[in-house]
């Protein structure tokens, strides 16, 4: 199998080991930057296009003001997310709140903020008011059902997943909230994640549009913006093609020229909430080989484990792996690569074919800049790892400490309860 290209030279690994000690993910401040310039290149042509970052796929204010730096605003789906927005001088329109299930300090929070409310219910409506009272501009999310056939094993297929309004709905939604005093509307989906095929994108920007359209004929309402979602995806695999960006755009394009313009609505906003595609390629976990199995398989033990990165366990996701020092030699070694948790899925790869690896080896497992550590949790008590960033200037900044026993234990009142 091909191998992936490291983001820096594998010296500067060797000092963040040395100096921070392992695991911990280590994140490219310039591929970051670079990336996000792609994508709003990519959408240049759309008026007052905006990136909002999902929050939930990095939630470190460090890479929030690195992004916002850039044009991009947060997408945020909680109120930890909203703090970290607020927290890098994000305000208003920079902010699109898109929750589900939502408590009402949590939209309380978001309209302090001035954030665009995305609501995920109906039934939100009436909460929304009850609790907040209706702020002048609403937007609605909406899910196709089996109307967009499709879906991954990630986000599921629509018709199965528990985010937003049907078709009806939202055209009620509309209609109610028109009645009492919302002036601006916007629109909103997200029903893919990881997407590789510019097609799919593209007609989810369609069938968007002709919902704008649909609005717009029945109900009189021009929409305001549009927001596509995320969904970008990134390739994994190092024999996957990336995702054309361009292509993309060019293809959104085309049928925003085709529905919207014809229809009279021509300076509908469109929007973006990608995570994955803007930091997943630029990050990766470094763990070191701390222990080699041979029993029914080959297994080396990191020490790394599905509390710094849970996607191989939870969705079978695949992760590339190089064993630094050792990217000439021969895959020619059979390994599950594990972690130390008393469960079975603690694994970052099965059956995969690497070099051969001996204790003391580091590793980098690749695209963890995306739902990596923020899917962490302590099971077992393991602790969550650091956080580095690889600057612009080539210097390391550590911008997330390893967790501690005192953190762990900082919830509980128990006498003896030692945190060494």
């Amino acid at each position: 199998m091909a191998e992936k290209r490291l983001f820096c030279p594998e010296e500067k690994i060797r000092e963040a080991a040395e100096q921070f000690g392992t695991p911990f993910h280590l994140y490219d401040e310039r591929g970051i930057r670079r990336q996000a310039r792609e994508l709003l290149a990519a959408f240049a042509w759309a008026p007052g296009f905006r990136e909002h970052y999902a929050v939930k796929a990095l939630p470190n204010p460090y890479i929030l003001e690195i992004l916002r730096e850039e044009g991009l605003g947060a997408d945020c789906s909680s109120y930890a997310e909203l703090l970290m927005a607020e927290a890098v001088g994000m305000r208003g329109a920079e902010i699109c709140f898109t929750s589900n299930n939502t408590p009402a300090e949590e939209f309380a929070k978001a309209l302090a903020l001035g954030a665009t409310v995305n609501l995920d219910d109906f039934s939100h409506i009436a909460f929304l008011e009850q609790n907040c009272g209706l702020p002048e501009l609403l937007s609605f999310r909406y899910n196709p059902g089996a109307a967009r056939g499709g879906g991954n094993a990630i986000i599921g297929r629509p018709e199965e997943a528990k985010y937003g309004m049907t078709h009806e709905q939202l055209l009620r939604a509309v209609e109610v909230c028109r009645a009492k005093g919302v002036q601006r509307f916007g629109l909103h989906t997200m029903i893919v994640s990881n997407e590789l095929a510019a097609d799919y994108i593209i007609g989810t920007a369609t069938m968007m549009f002709e919902l704008a359209v649909e609005i717009k004929d029945k109900l009189g309402v021009a929409v305001e913006f549009i927001n596509l979602g995320g969904g970008l995806g990134l390739a994994y695999r190092p024999d996957e093609p990336d995702l054309d960006i361009a292509a993309v755009g060019k293809g959104i394009r085309r049928e925003y020229e085709r529905l919207l313009a014809p229809a009279g609505l021509g300076g509908v906003t469109l929007a973006m909430e990608s995570g994955r595609l803007m930091t997943g390629p630029h990050g990766i976990l470094v763990t070191r080989a701390v222990h080699t199995k041979n029993i029914y398989r080959h297994y080396i033990g990191v020490d790394a484990c599905m509390a710094h990165l849970m996607r191989p366990a939870i969705y079978g996701a695949y992760h590339h792996i190089t064993v630094l020092g050792k990217q000439t030699q021969p895959a020619d070694h059979v390994y599950d690569v594990v972690g130390s948790l008393c469960e079975n899925n603690d694994k970052f790869a099965v059956n995969r074919s690497l070099p051969e690896i001996q204790v003391g080896d580091l590793l980098a497992i690749h695209d963890t800049g995306a739902h990596g550590l923020t899917m962490g949790f302590n099971y077992n008590g393991k602790l969550r790892c650091q956080e580095l960033l690889l600057q612009e200037n080539g210097t390391l900044r550590r911008i997330r400490r390893s967790e501690t026993m005192a953190d762990l234990f900082a919830t509980l009142d128990y006498p003896g309860l030692k945190t060494e």
